[in-house]
């Protein structure tokens, strides 16, 4: 939700805001590279003149790590040089001053705990190098000029400050300003320091905004080449293609988490989430590194097609032809270096080597899965339940309605309006009577107001954010004068974790949950719409350090309070614009304030791709678009791509005309009703995925190389995606198109189209005919699905509905997939409390078995098995028992389609037993995991 739309002007903390309308996003509010002078200066850096050099006469060999002095050989300024062996193929890397004036910013809060050491051993040692290994991988470490090279095996894959880019700006006394105005030396003395001469480096003017930098220039910034990679992927948030694009010619691409509205497309400028994750790719391994920073950070890239002023720079030997290759830069304005290298060598493995490290997402409640509904603003409760009753009336799922800023008191979160919202408990109960529930905003600029009580509670126990002099942050932003909670204080979380609870969030439920949002924070009249980078926090830490982490620790205090009210028994639910790493552990993601426009919607995959690799697989877009009125195709197209994305949420601005699918002609609802069903009948293989992301780290979206990771044609696909390895999904993203061309990849691997059936061989690009009543999504050969085709008003009536299994066979004739089930909503699930089964098609039997020693009393059962790809031949389904002998059950072959559908196999409730020449399958006794039936 967005205030802007707006251009808004204040005249000082008191004055009325005038407001005009505008049409997209001020880039002039907005630094570029140039404007930013520690990236002025750390890009200035001239490749190949590196002046850093460790001393490894110092060296420390520990049975886990390597130390080492380094120096800056231009000023004389030590550092610290470290290198960590972690577990499963991971290495990190510190570099720090070695005794900086005073401490330095290290981030907390983005790593799930102290990573696990491995074992390092020196295998070479000589004045100019060090070499170490651990596990498969080896590391040598460079002296003059210093540089590291990372081996996967024997081949080299990492190689850092390569180009000689590194610059670490070592804290120092300000220098004195003599009698002619010239600056004098500072601690420094007479060694040359290009900080001295920028207008910048003490202090900044940025618009009518100053920062006063009162720790002087601090940045740092290091380069890393990564070998044999064709595409670099990640660093989200931008919207931009998937693969990172060269910057060469352009701004560096930006991490800092600013409240951007109406967002222009393809570019690098900054948005709402900064993740400084970044995942290389070629034909023959995939590696990640992660730059462990939380303080603005610029990002160059440099891809193969740049190599002619580069590639001399890195001594890479392949035969005659050059290997490709991508270099990148990343620049910080504070911090340390911190930084972690994945060595894969395969896509999953970077994706769990990564998510081992900052966690991964955990199983949300099954209904967070489905259909959400929401609008700034629905106006009152009974807006709100005539919406509700609409969905009923027009047979369309929905499990959660949503409430935007407007349902409070004044805008003071945690309240409701007296009079709109006069009987909230009541209206949740309603909701829940139906299966739903209620979502409604927390952000966390609180109001300046005596009679507000979590403003005099803030204000009286010191919990705000300080300017540089002490006093009080005040901003402005929704309620008008505001101050920012100091979330960075373990106490002031704590509190505001504590107001989530019943007895404390007046009217709210169990059944209610949270969305946080302007939380980058938003402050309307800060420079570029955020808070002064010299405020201060908890510790004595400057903004400018921990900027980044603020709508983490935002979501941090609401993931707690959430998992307190519930005595740590419920899931919680939270969506979060602003993110960083780390965010998964607590919350969903949405990409922000997008548009009602073609060009918006193709965003949407390339945006969720990034996060996915990012280890944030729970994202999603606004569907429709908030800003602007949607026509009535690109409202269809949005909702049928949105039914296959992660977080699946209708919202929209406050001005803009309401959107409800009933408000359009009687085909458009038909369309958006069938693409909101279809979603629901996926939910099953939903849950299994994003379990089996908790467990492995793989995303639930992925992209196409994930899975094909030596096909290049899939390497800069970004207008199709996979679900899982099971689904291939090619959203129509385009007005008044007829057919898309789709790149189905293996070409050992079959695709069957879900609907209809067709067969399709993978390998190449092939045009699909498409109509406006569905997308191109289609089943991978060699999988089976697990469906719920019963669909109800919500997900949570249908938790004891059966299942129907999809049996996609391979050229083999052959298929295998999961299904997971629990109670959908709590975390016993950690107690071993869930099934977990295989589901084989093999040699004409179909059968199950448990993957792990856990149980879960379902009472579902199977309805329905439709094999798919099927030759004529085996046409006949039987199921035999003990008791009950063979008995033949209800089937339906479709030969142009090569398809059997098995009606009813689990009726029966037959004992497990084999019948030679037939199909027999363990799905149900008692639970879904025991039923024997046979093809034959």
């Amino acid at each position: 939700m967005r205030w802007v739309g707006f251009t808004v002007w204040f005249l000082s903390a008191v004055d009325i805001a005038l407001i005009c309308y505008v049409d997209a996003v001020d880039r002039m509010n907005f630094k570029s590279c140039q404007q930013s002078s520690f990236c002025r200066r750390c890009r200035g850096v001239q490749p190949g003149k590196s002046s850093y050099e460790l001393h490894l006469n110092t060296l420390k060999v520990e049975p886990s790590s390597i130390e080492a002095e380094m120096v800056n050989t231009e000023n004389g300024a030590r550092f610290r040089f470290q290198l960590f062996a972690l577990q499963d193929g991971t290495f990190r890397m510190k570099i720090n001053e070695w005794a900086p004036l005073k401490p330095r910013y290290e981030v907390q809060y983005a790593l799930q705990g102290e990573p696990l050491l491995n074992k390092l051993k020196v295998i070479e040692r000589t004045a100019e190098l060090v070499s170490v290994e651990a596990g498969a991988n080896k590391v040598t470490v460079h002296a003059i000029p210093f540089h590291v090279d990372l081996f996967s095996g024997d081949e080299l894959v990492i190689s850092v400050n390569a180009r000689g880019l590194m610059r670490f700006e070592h804290m120092r006394l300000k220098p004195e300003q003599s009698e002619g105005g010239e600056k004098t030396e500072g601690e420094d003395g007479p060694h040359h320091d290009d900080t001295v001469s920028d207008p910048g480096a003490w202090e900044e003017n940025f618009k009518s905004h100053h920062d006063t930098k009162p720790n002087g220039p601090t940045a740092v910034a290091l380069d890393f080449s990564f070998i044999g990679a064709h595409y670099a992927y990640g660093i989200p948030e931008h919207a931009d293609s998937f693969a990172l694009k060269s910057t060469k010619n352009m701004d560096p691409y930006r991490l800092y988490n600013l409240d951007v509205f109406e967002y222009e497309l393809n570019n690098a400028m900054a948005l709402y989430g900064s993740v400084p994750v970044l995942i290389a790719h070629g034909s023959t391994h995939t590696v990640g590194m992660f730059w462990l920073n939380a303080a603005e950070t610029w990002v160059d890239i440099l891809g193969t097609a740049d190599q002619n002023v580069v590639s001399s720079i890195v001594n890479f030997v392949s035969g005659s032809a050059t290997p490709p290759q991508v270099d990148s830069h990343f620049m910080s304005e504070s911090g340390i270096i911190d930084t972690f290298f994945m060595l894969g060598p395969k896509p999953k493995d970077v994706f769990r080597q990564y998510t081992k490290l900052t966690g991964t997402a955990p199983l949300p409640q099954y209904f967070a899965l489905a259909h959400h509904q929401c609008r700034w603003n629905y106006n009152d409760q009974d807006d709100v339940r005539n919406v509700d009753n609409k969905m009923d009336e027009y047979d369309i799922p929905n499990d959660v309605m949503w409430l935007d800023i407007e349902h409070t008191d004044s805008k003071k979160y945690f309240t409701w309006d007296p009079i709109k919202f006069s009987q909230a408990t009541e209206m949740i109960n309603n909701l829940t009577a139906k299966g739903r529930k209620l979502v409604t905003i927390v952000d966390p600029h609180i109001k300046r107001d005596s009679n507000y009580f979590l403003h005099n509670d803030a204000e009286n126990n010191d919990y705000y954010v300080k300017t540089k002099d002490g006093k009080v942050f005040e901003g402005w932003c929704w309620p008008g004068s505001s101050s920012y909670l100091d979330l960075l204080n373990p106490e002031v979380r704590s509190y505001l974790s504590s107001q989530y609870l019943l007895q404390n969030y007046h009217g709210s439920t169990l059944d209610l949950y949270i969305w946080n949002d302007m939380n980058e924070p938003s402050v309307f009249n800060g420079p570029e719409v955020t808070m002064h980078k010299d405020c201060l926090h908890y510790g004595g830490w400057e903004h400018r350090d921990i900027h980044n982490i603020y709508g983490l620790l935002h979501t941090i205090s609401t993931y707690e309070g959430l998992l307190q009210r519930s005595g740590g028994k419920l899931r919680p639910f939270i969506l979060t614009r602003s993110h960083y790493a780390g965010s998964q552990r607590y919350t969903s993601v949405w990409t922000g304030d997008n548009t009602a426009e073609w060009g918006h919607l193709q965003i949407t995959i390339p945006m969720c791709l990034s996060l996915s690799v990012a280890g944030i697989s729970f994202c999603g877009a606004d569907v429709g678009g908030f800003f602007k009125s949607p026509d009535a195709e690109l409202f269809v197209r949005w909702y049928q791509a949105a039914a296959f994305q992660p977080f699946f949420r209708t919202h929209s601005h406050i001005d803009t005309k309401r959107r409800e699918p009933w408000l359009f002609d009687e085909h458009t609802l038909s369309f958006i009703r069938d693409a909101i069903r279809k979603r629901y009948s996926f939910l099953p293989l939903w849950y299994t995925l994003f379990f089996e992301h908790e467990q492995g780290g793989a995303p639930v979206m992925r992209p196409l190389w994930a899975e094909y990771p030596s096909e290049v044609p899939t390497f800069a696909l970004d207008d199709e995606y996979l679900l899982g390895d099971k689904l291939l999904v090619h959203p129509v993203v385009h007005p008044g198109v007829s057919d898309v061309s789709i790149y189905f990849p293996g070409p050992q691997d079959v695709w069957y189209d879900i609907d209809t059936h067709r067969k399709i061989q993978g390998g190449g690009t092939v045009k699909i005919p498409v109509t406006i009543s569905k997308i191109p999504v289609f089943q991978k050969g060699g999988t089976i699905i697990s469906k719920k085709e019963r669909i109800r008003r919500s997900s949570s009536l249908t938790h004891h509905d059966p299942y129907t299994l999809f049996v996609a066979v391979d050229r083999n004739g052959s298929a295998s997939g999961t299904l997971y089930i629990d109670d959908g909503q709590s975390f016993d699930y950690r107690k071993q409390k869930y099934l977990y089964l295989s589901l084989e098609f093999n040699g004409n039997k179909l059968s199950s078995r448990y993957l792990d020693a856990a149980w879960y009393p379902s009472r579902s059962w199977l309805e329905r098995v439709v094999i798919l790809g099927l030759p004529p031949g085996v046409t006949n389904a039987q199921v035999e028992s003990k008791s009950g002998g063979r008995v033949t059950v209800e089937t339906m072959y479709n030969s142009e389609t090569q398809s059997l559908t098995v009606r009813k196999p689990a009726d029966l409730h037959p004992q497990t037993t084999h019948f030679k020449n037939c199909i027999y399958a363990p799905i149900y006794t008692g639970t879904v995991a025991n039923y024997l039936y046979n093809l034959c």
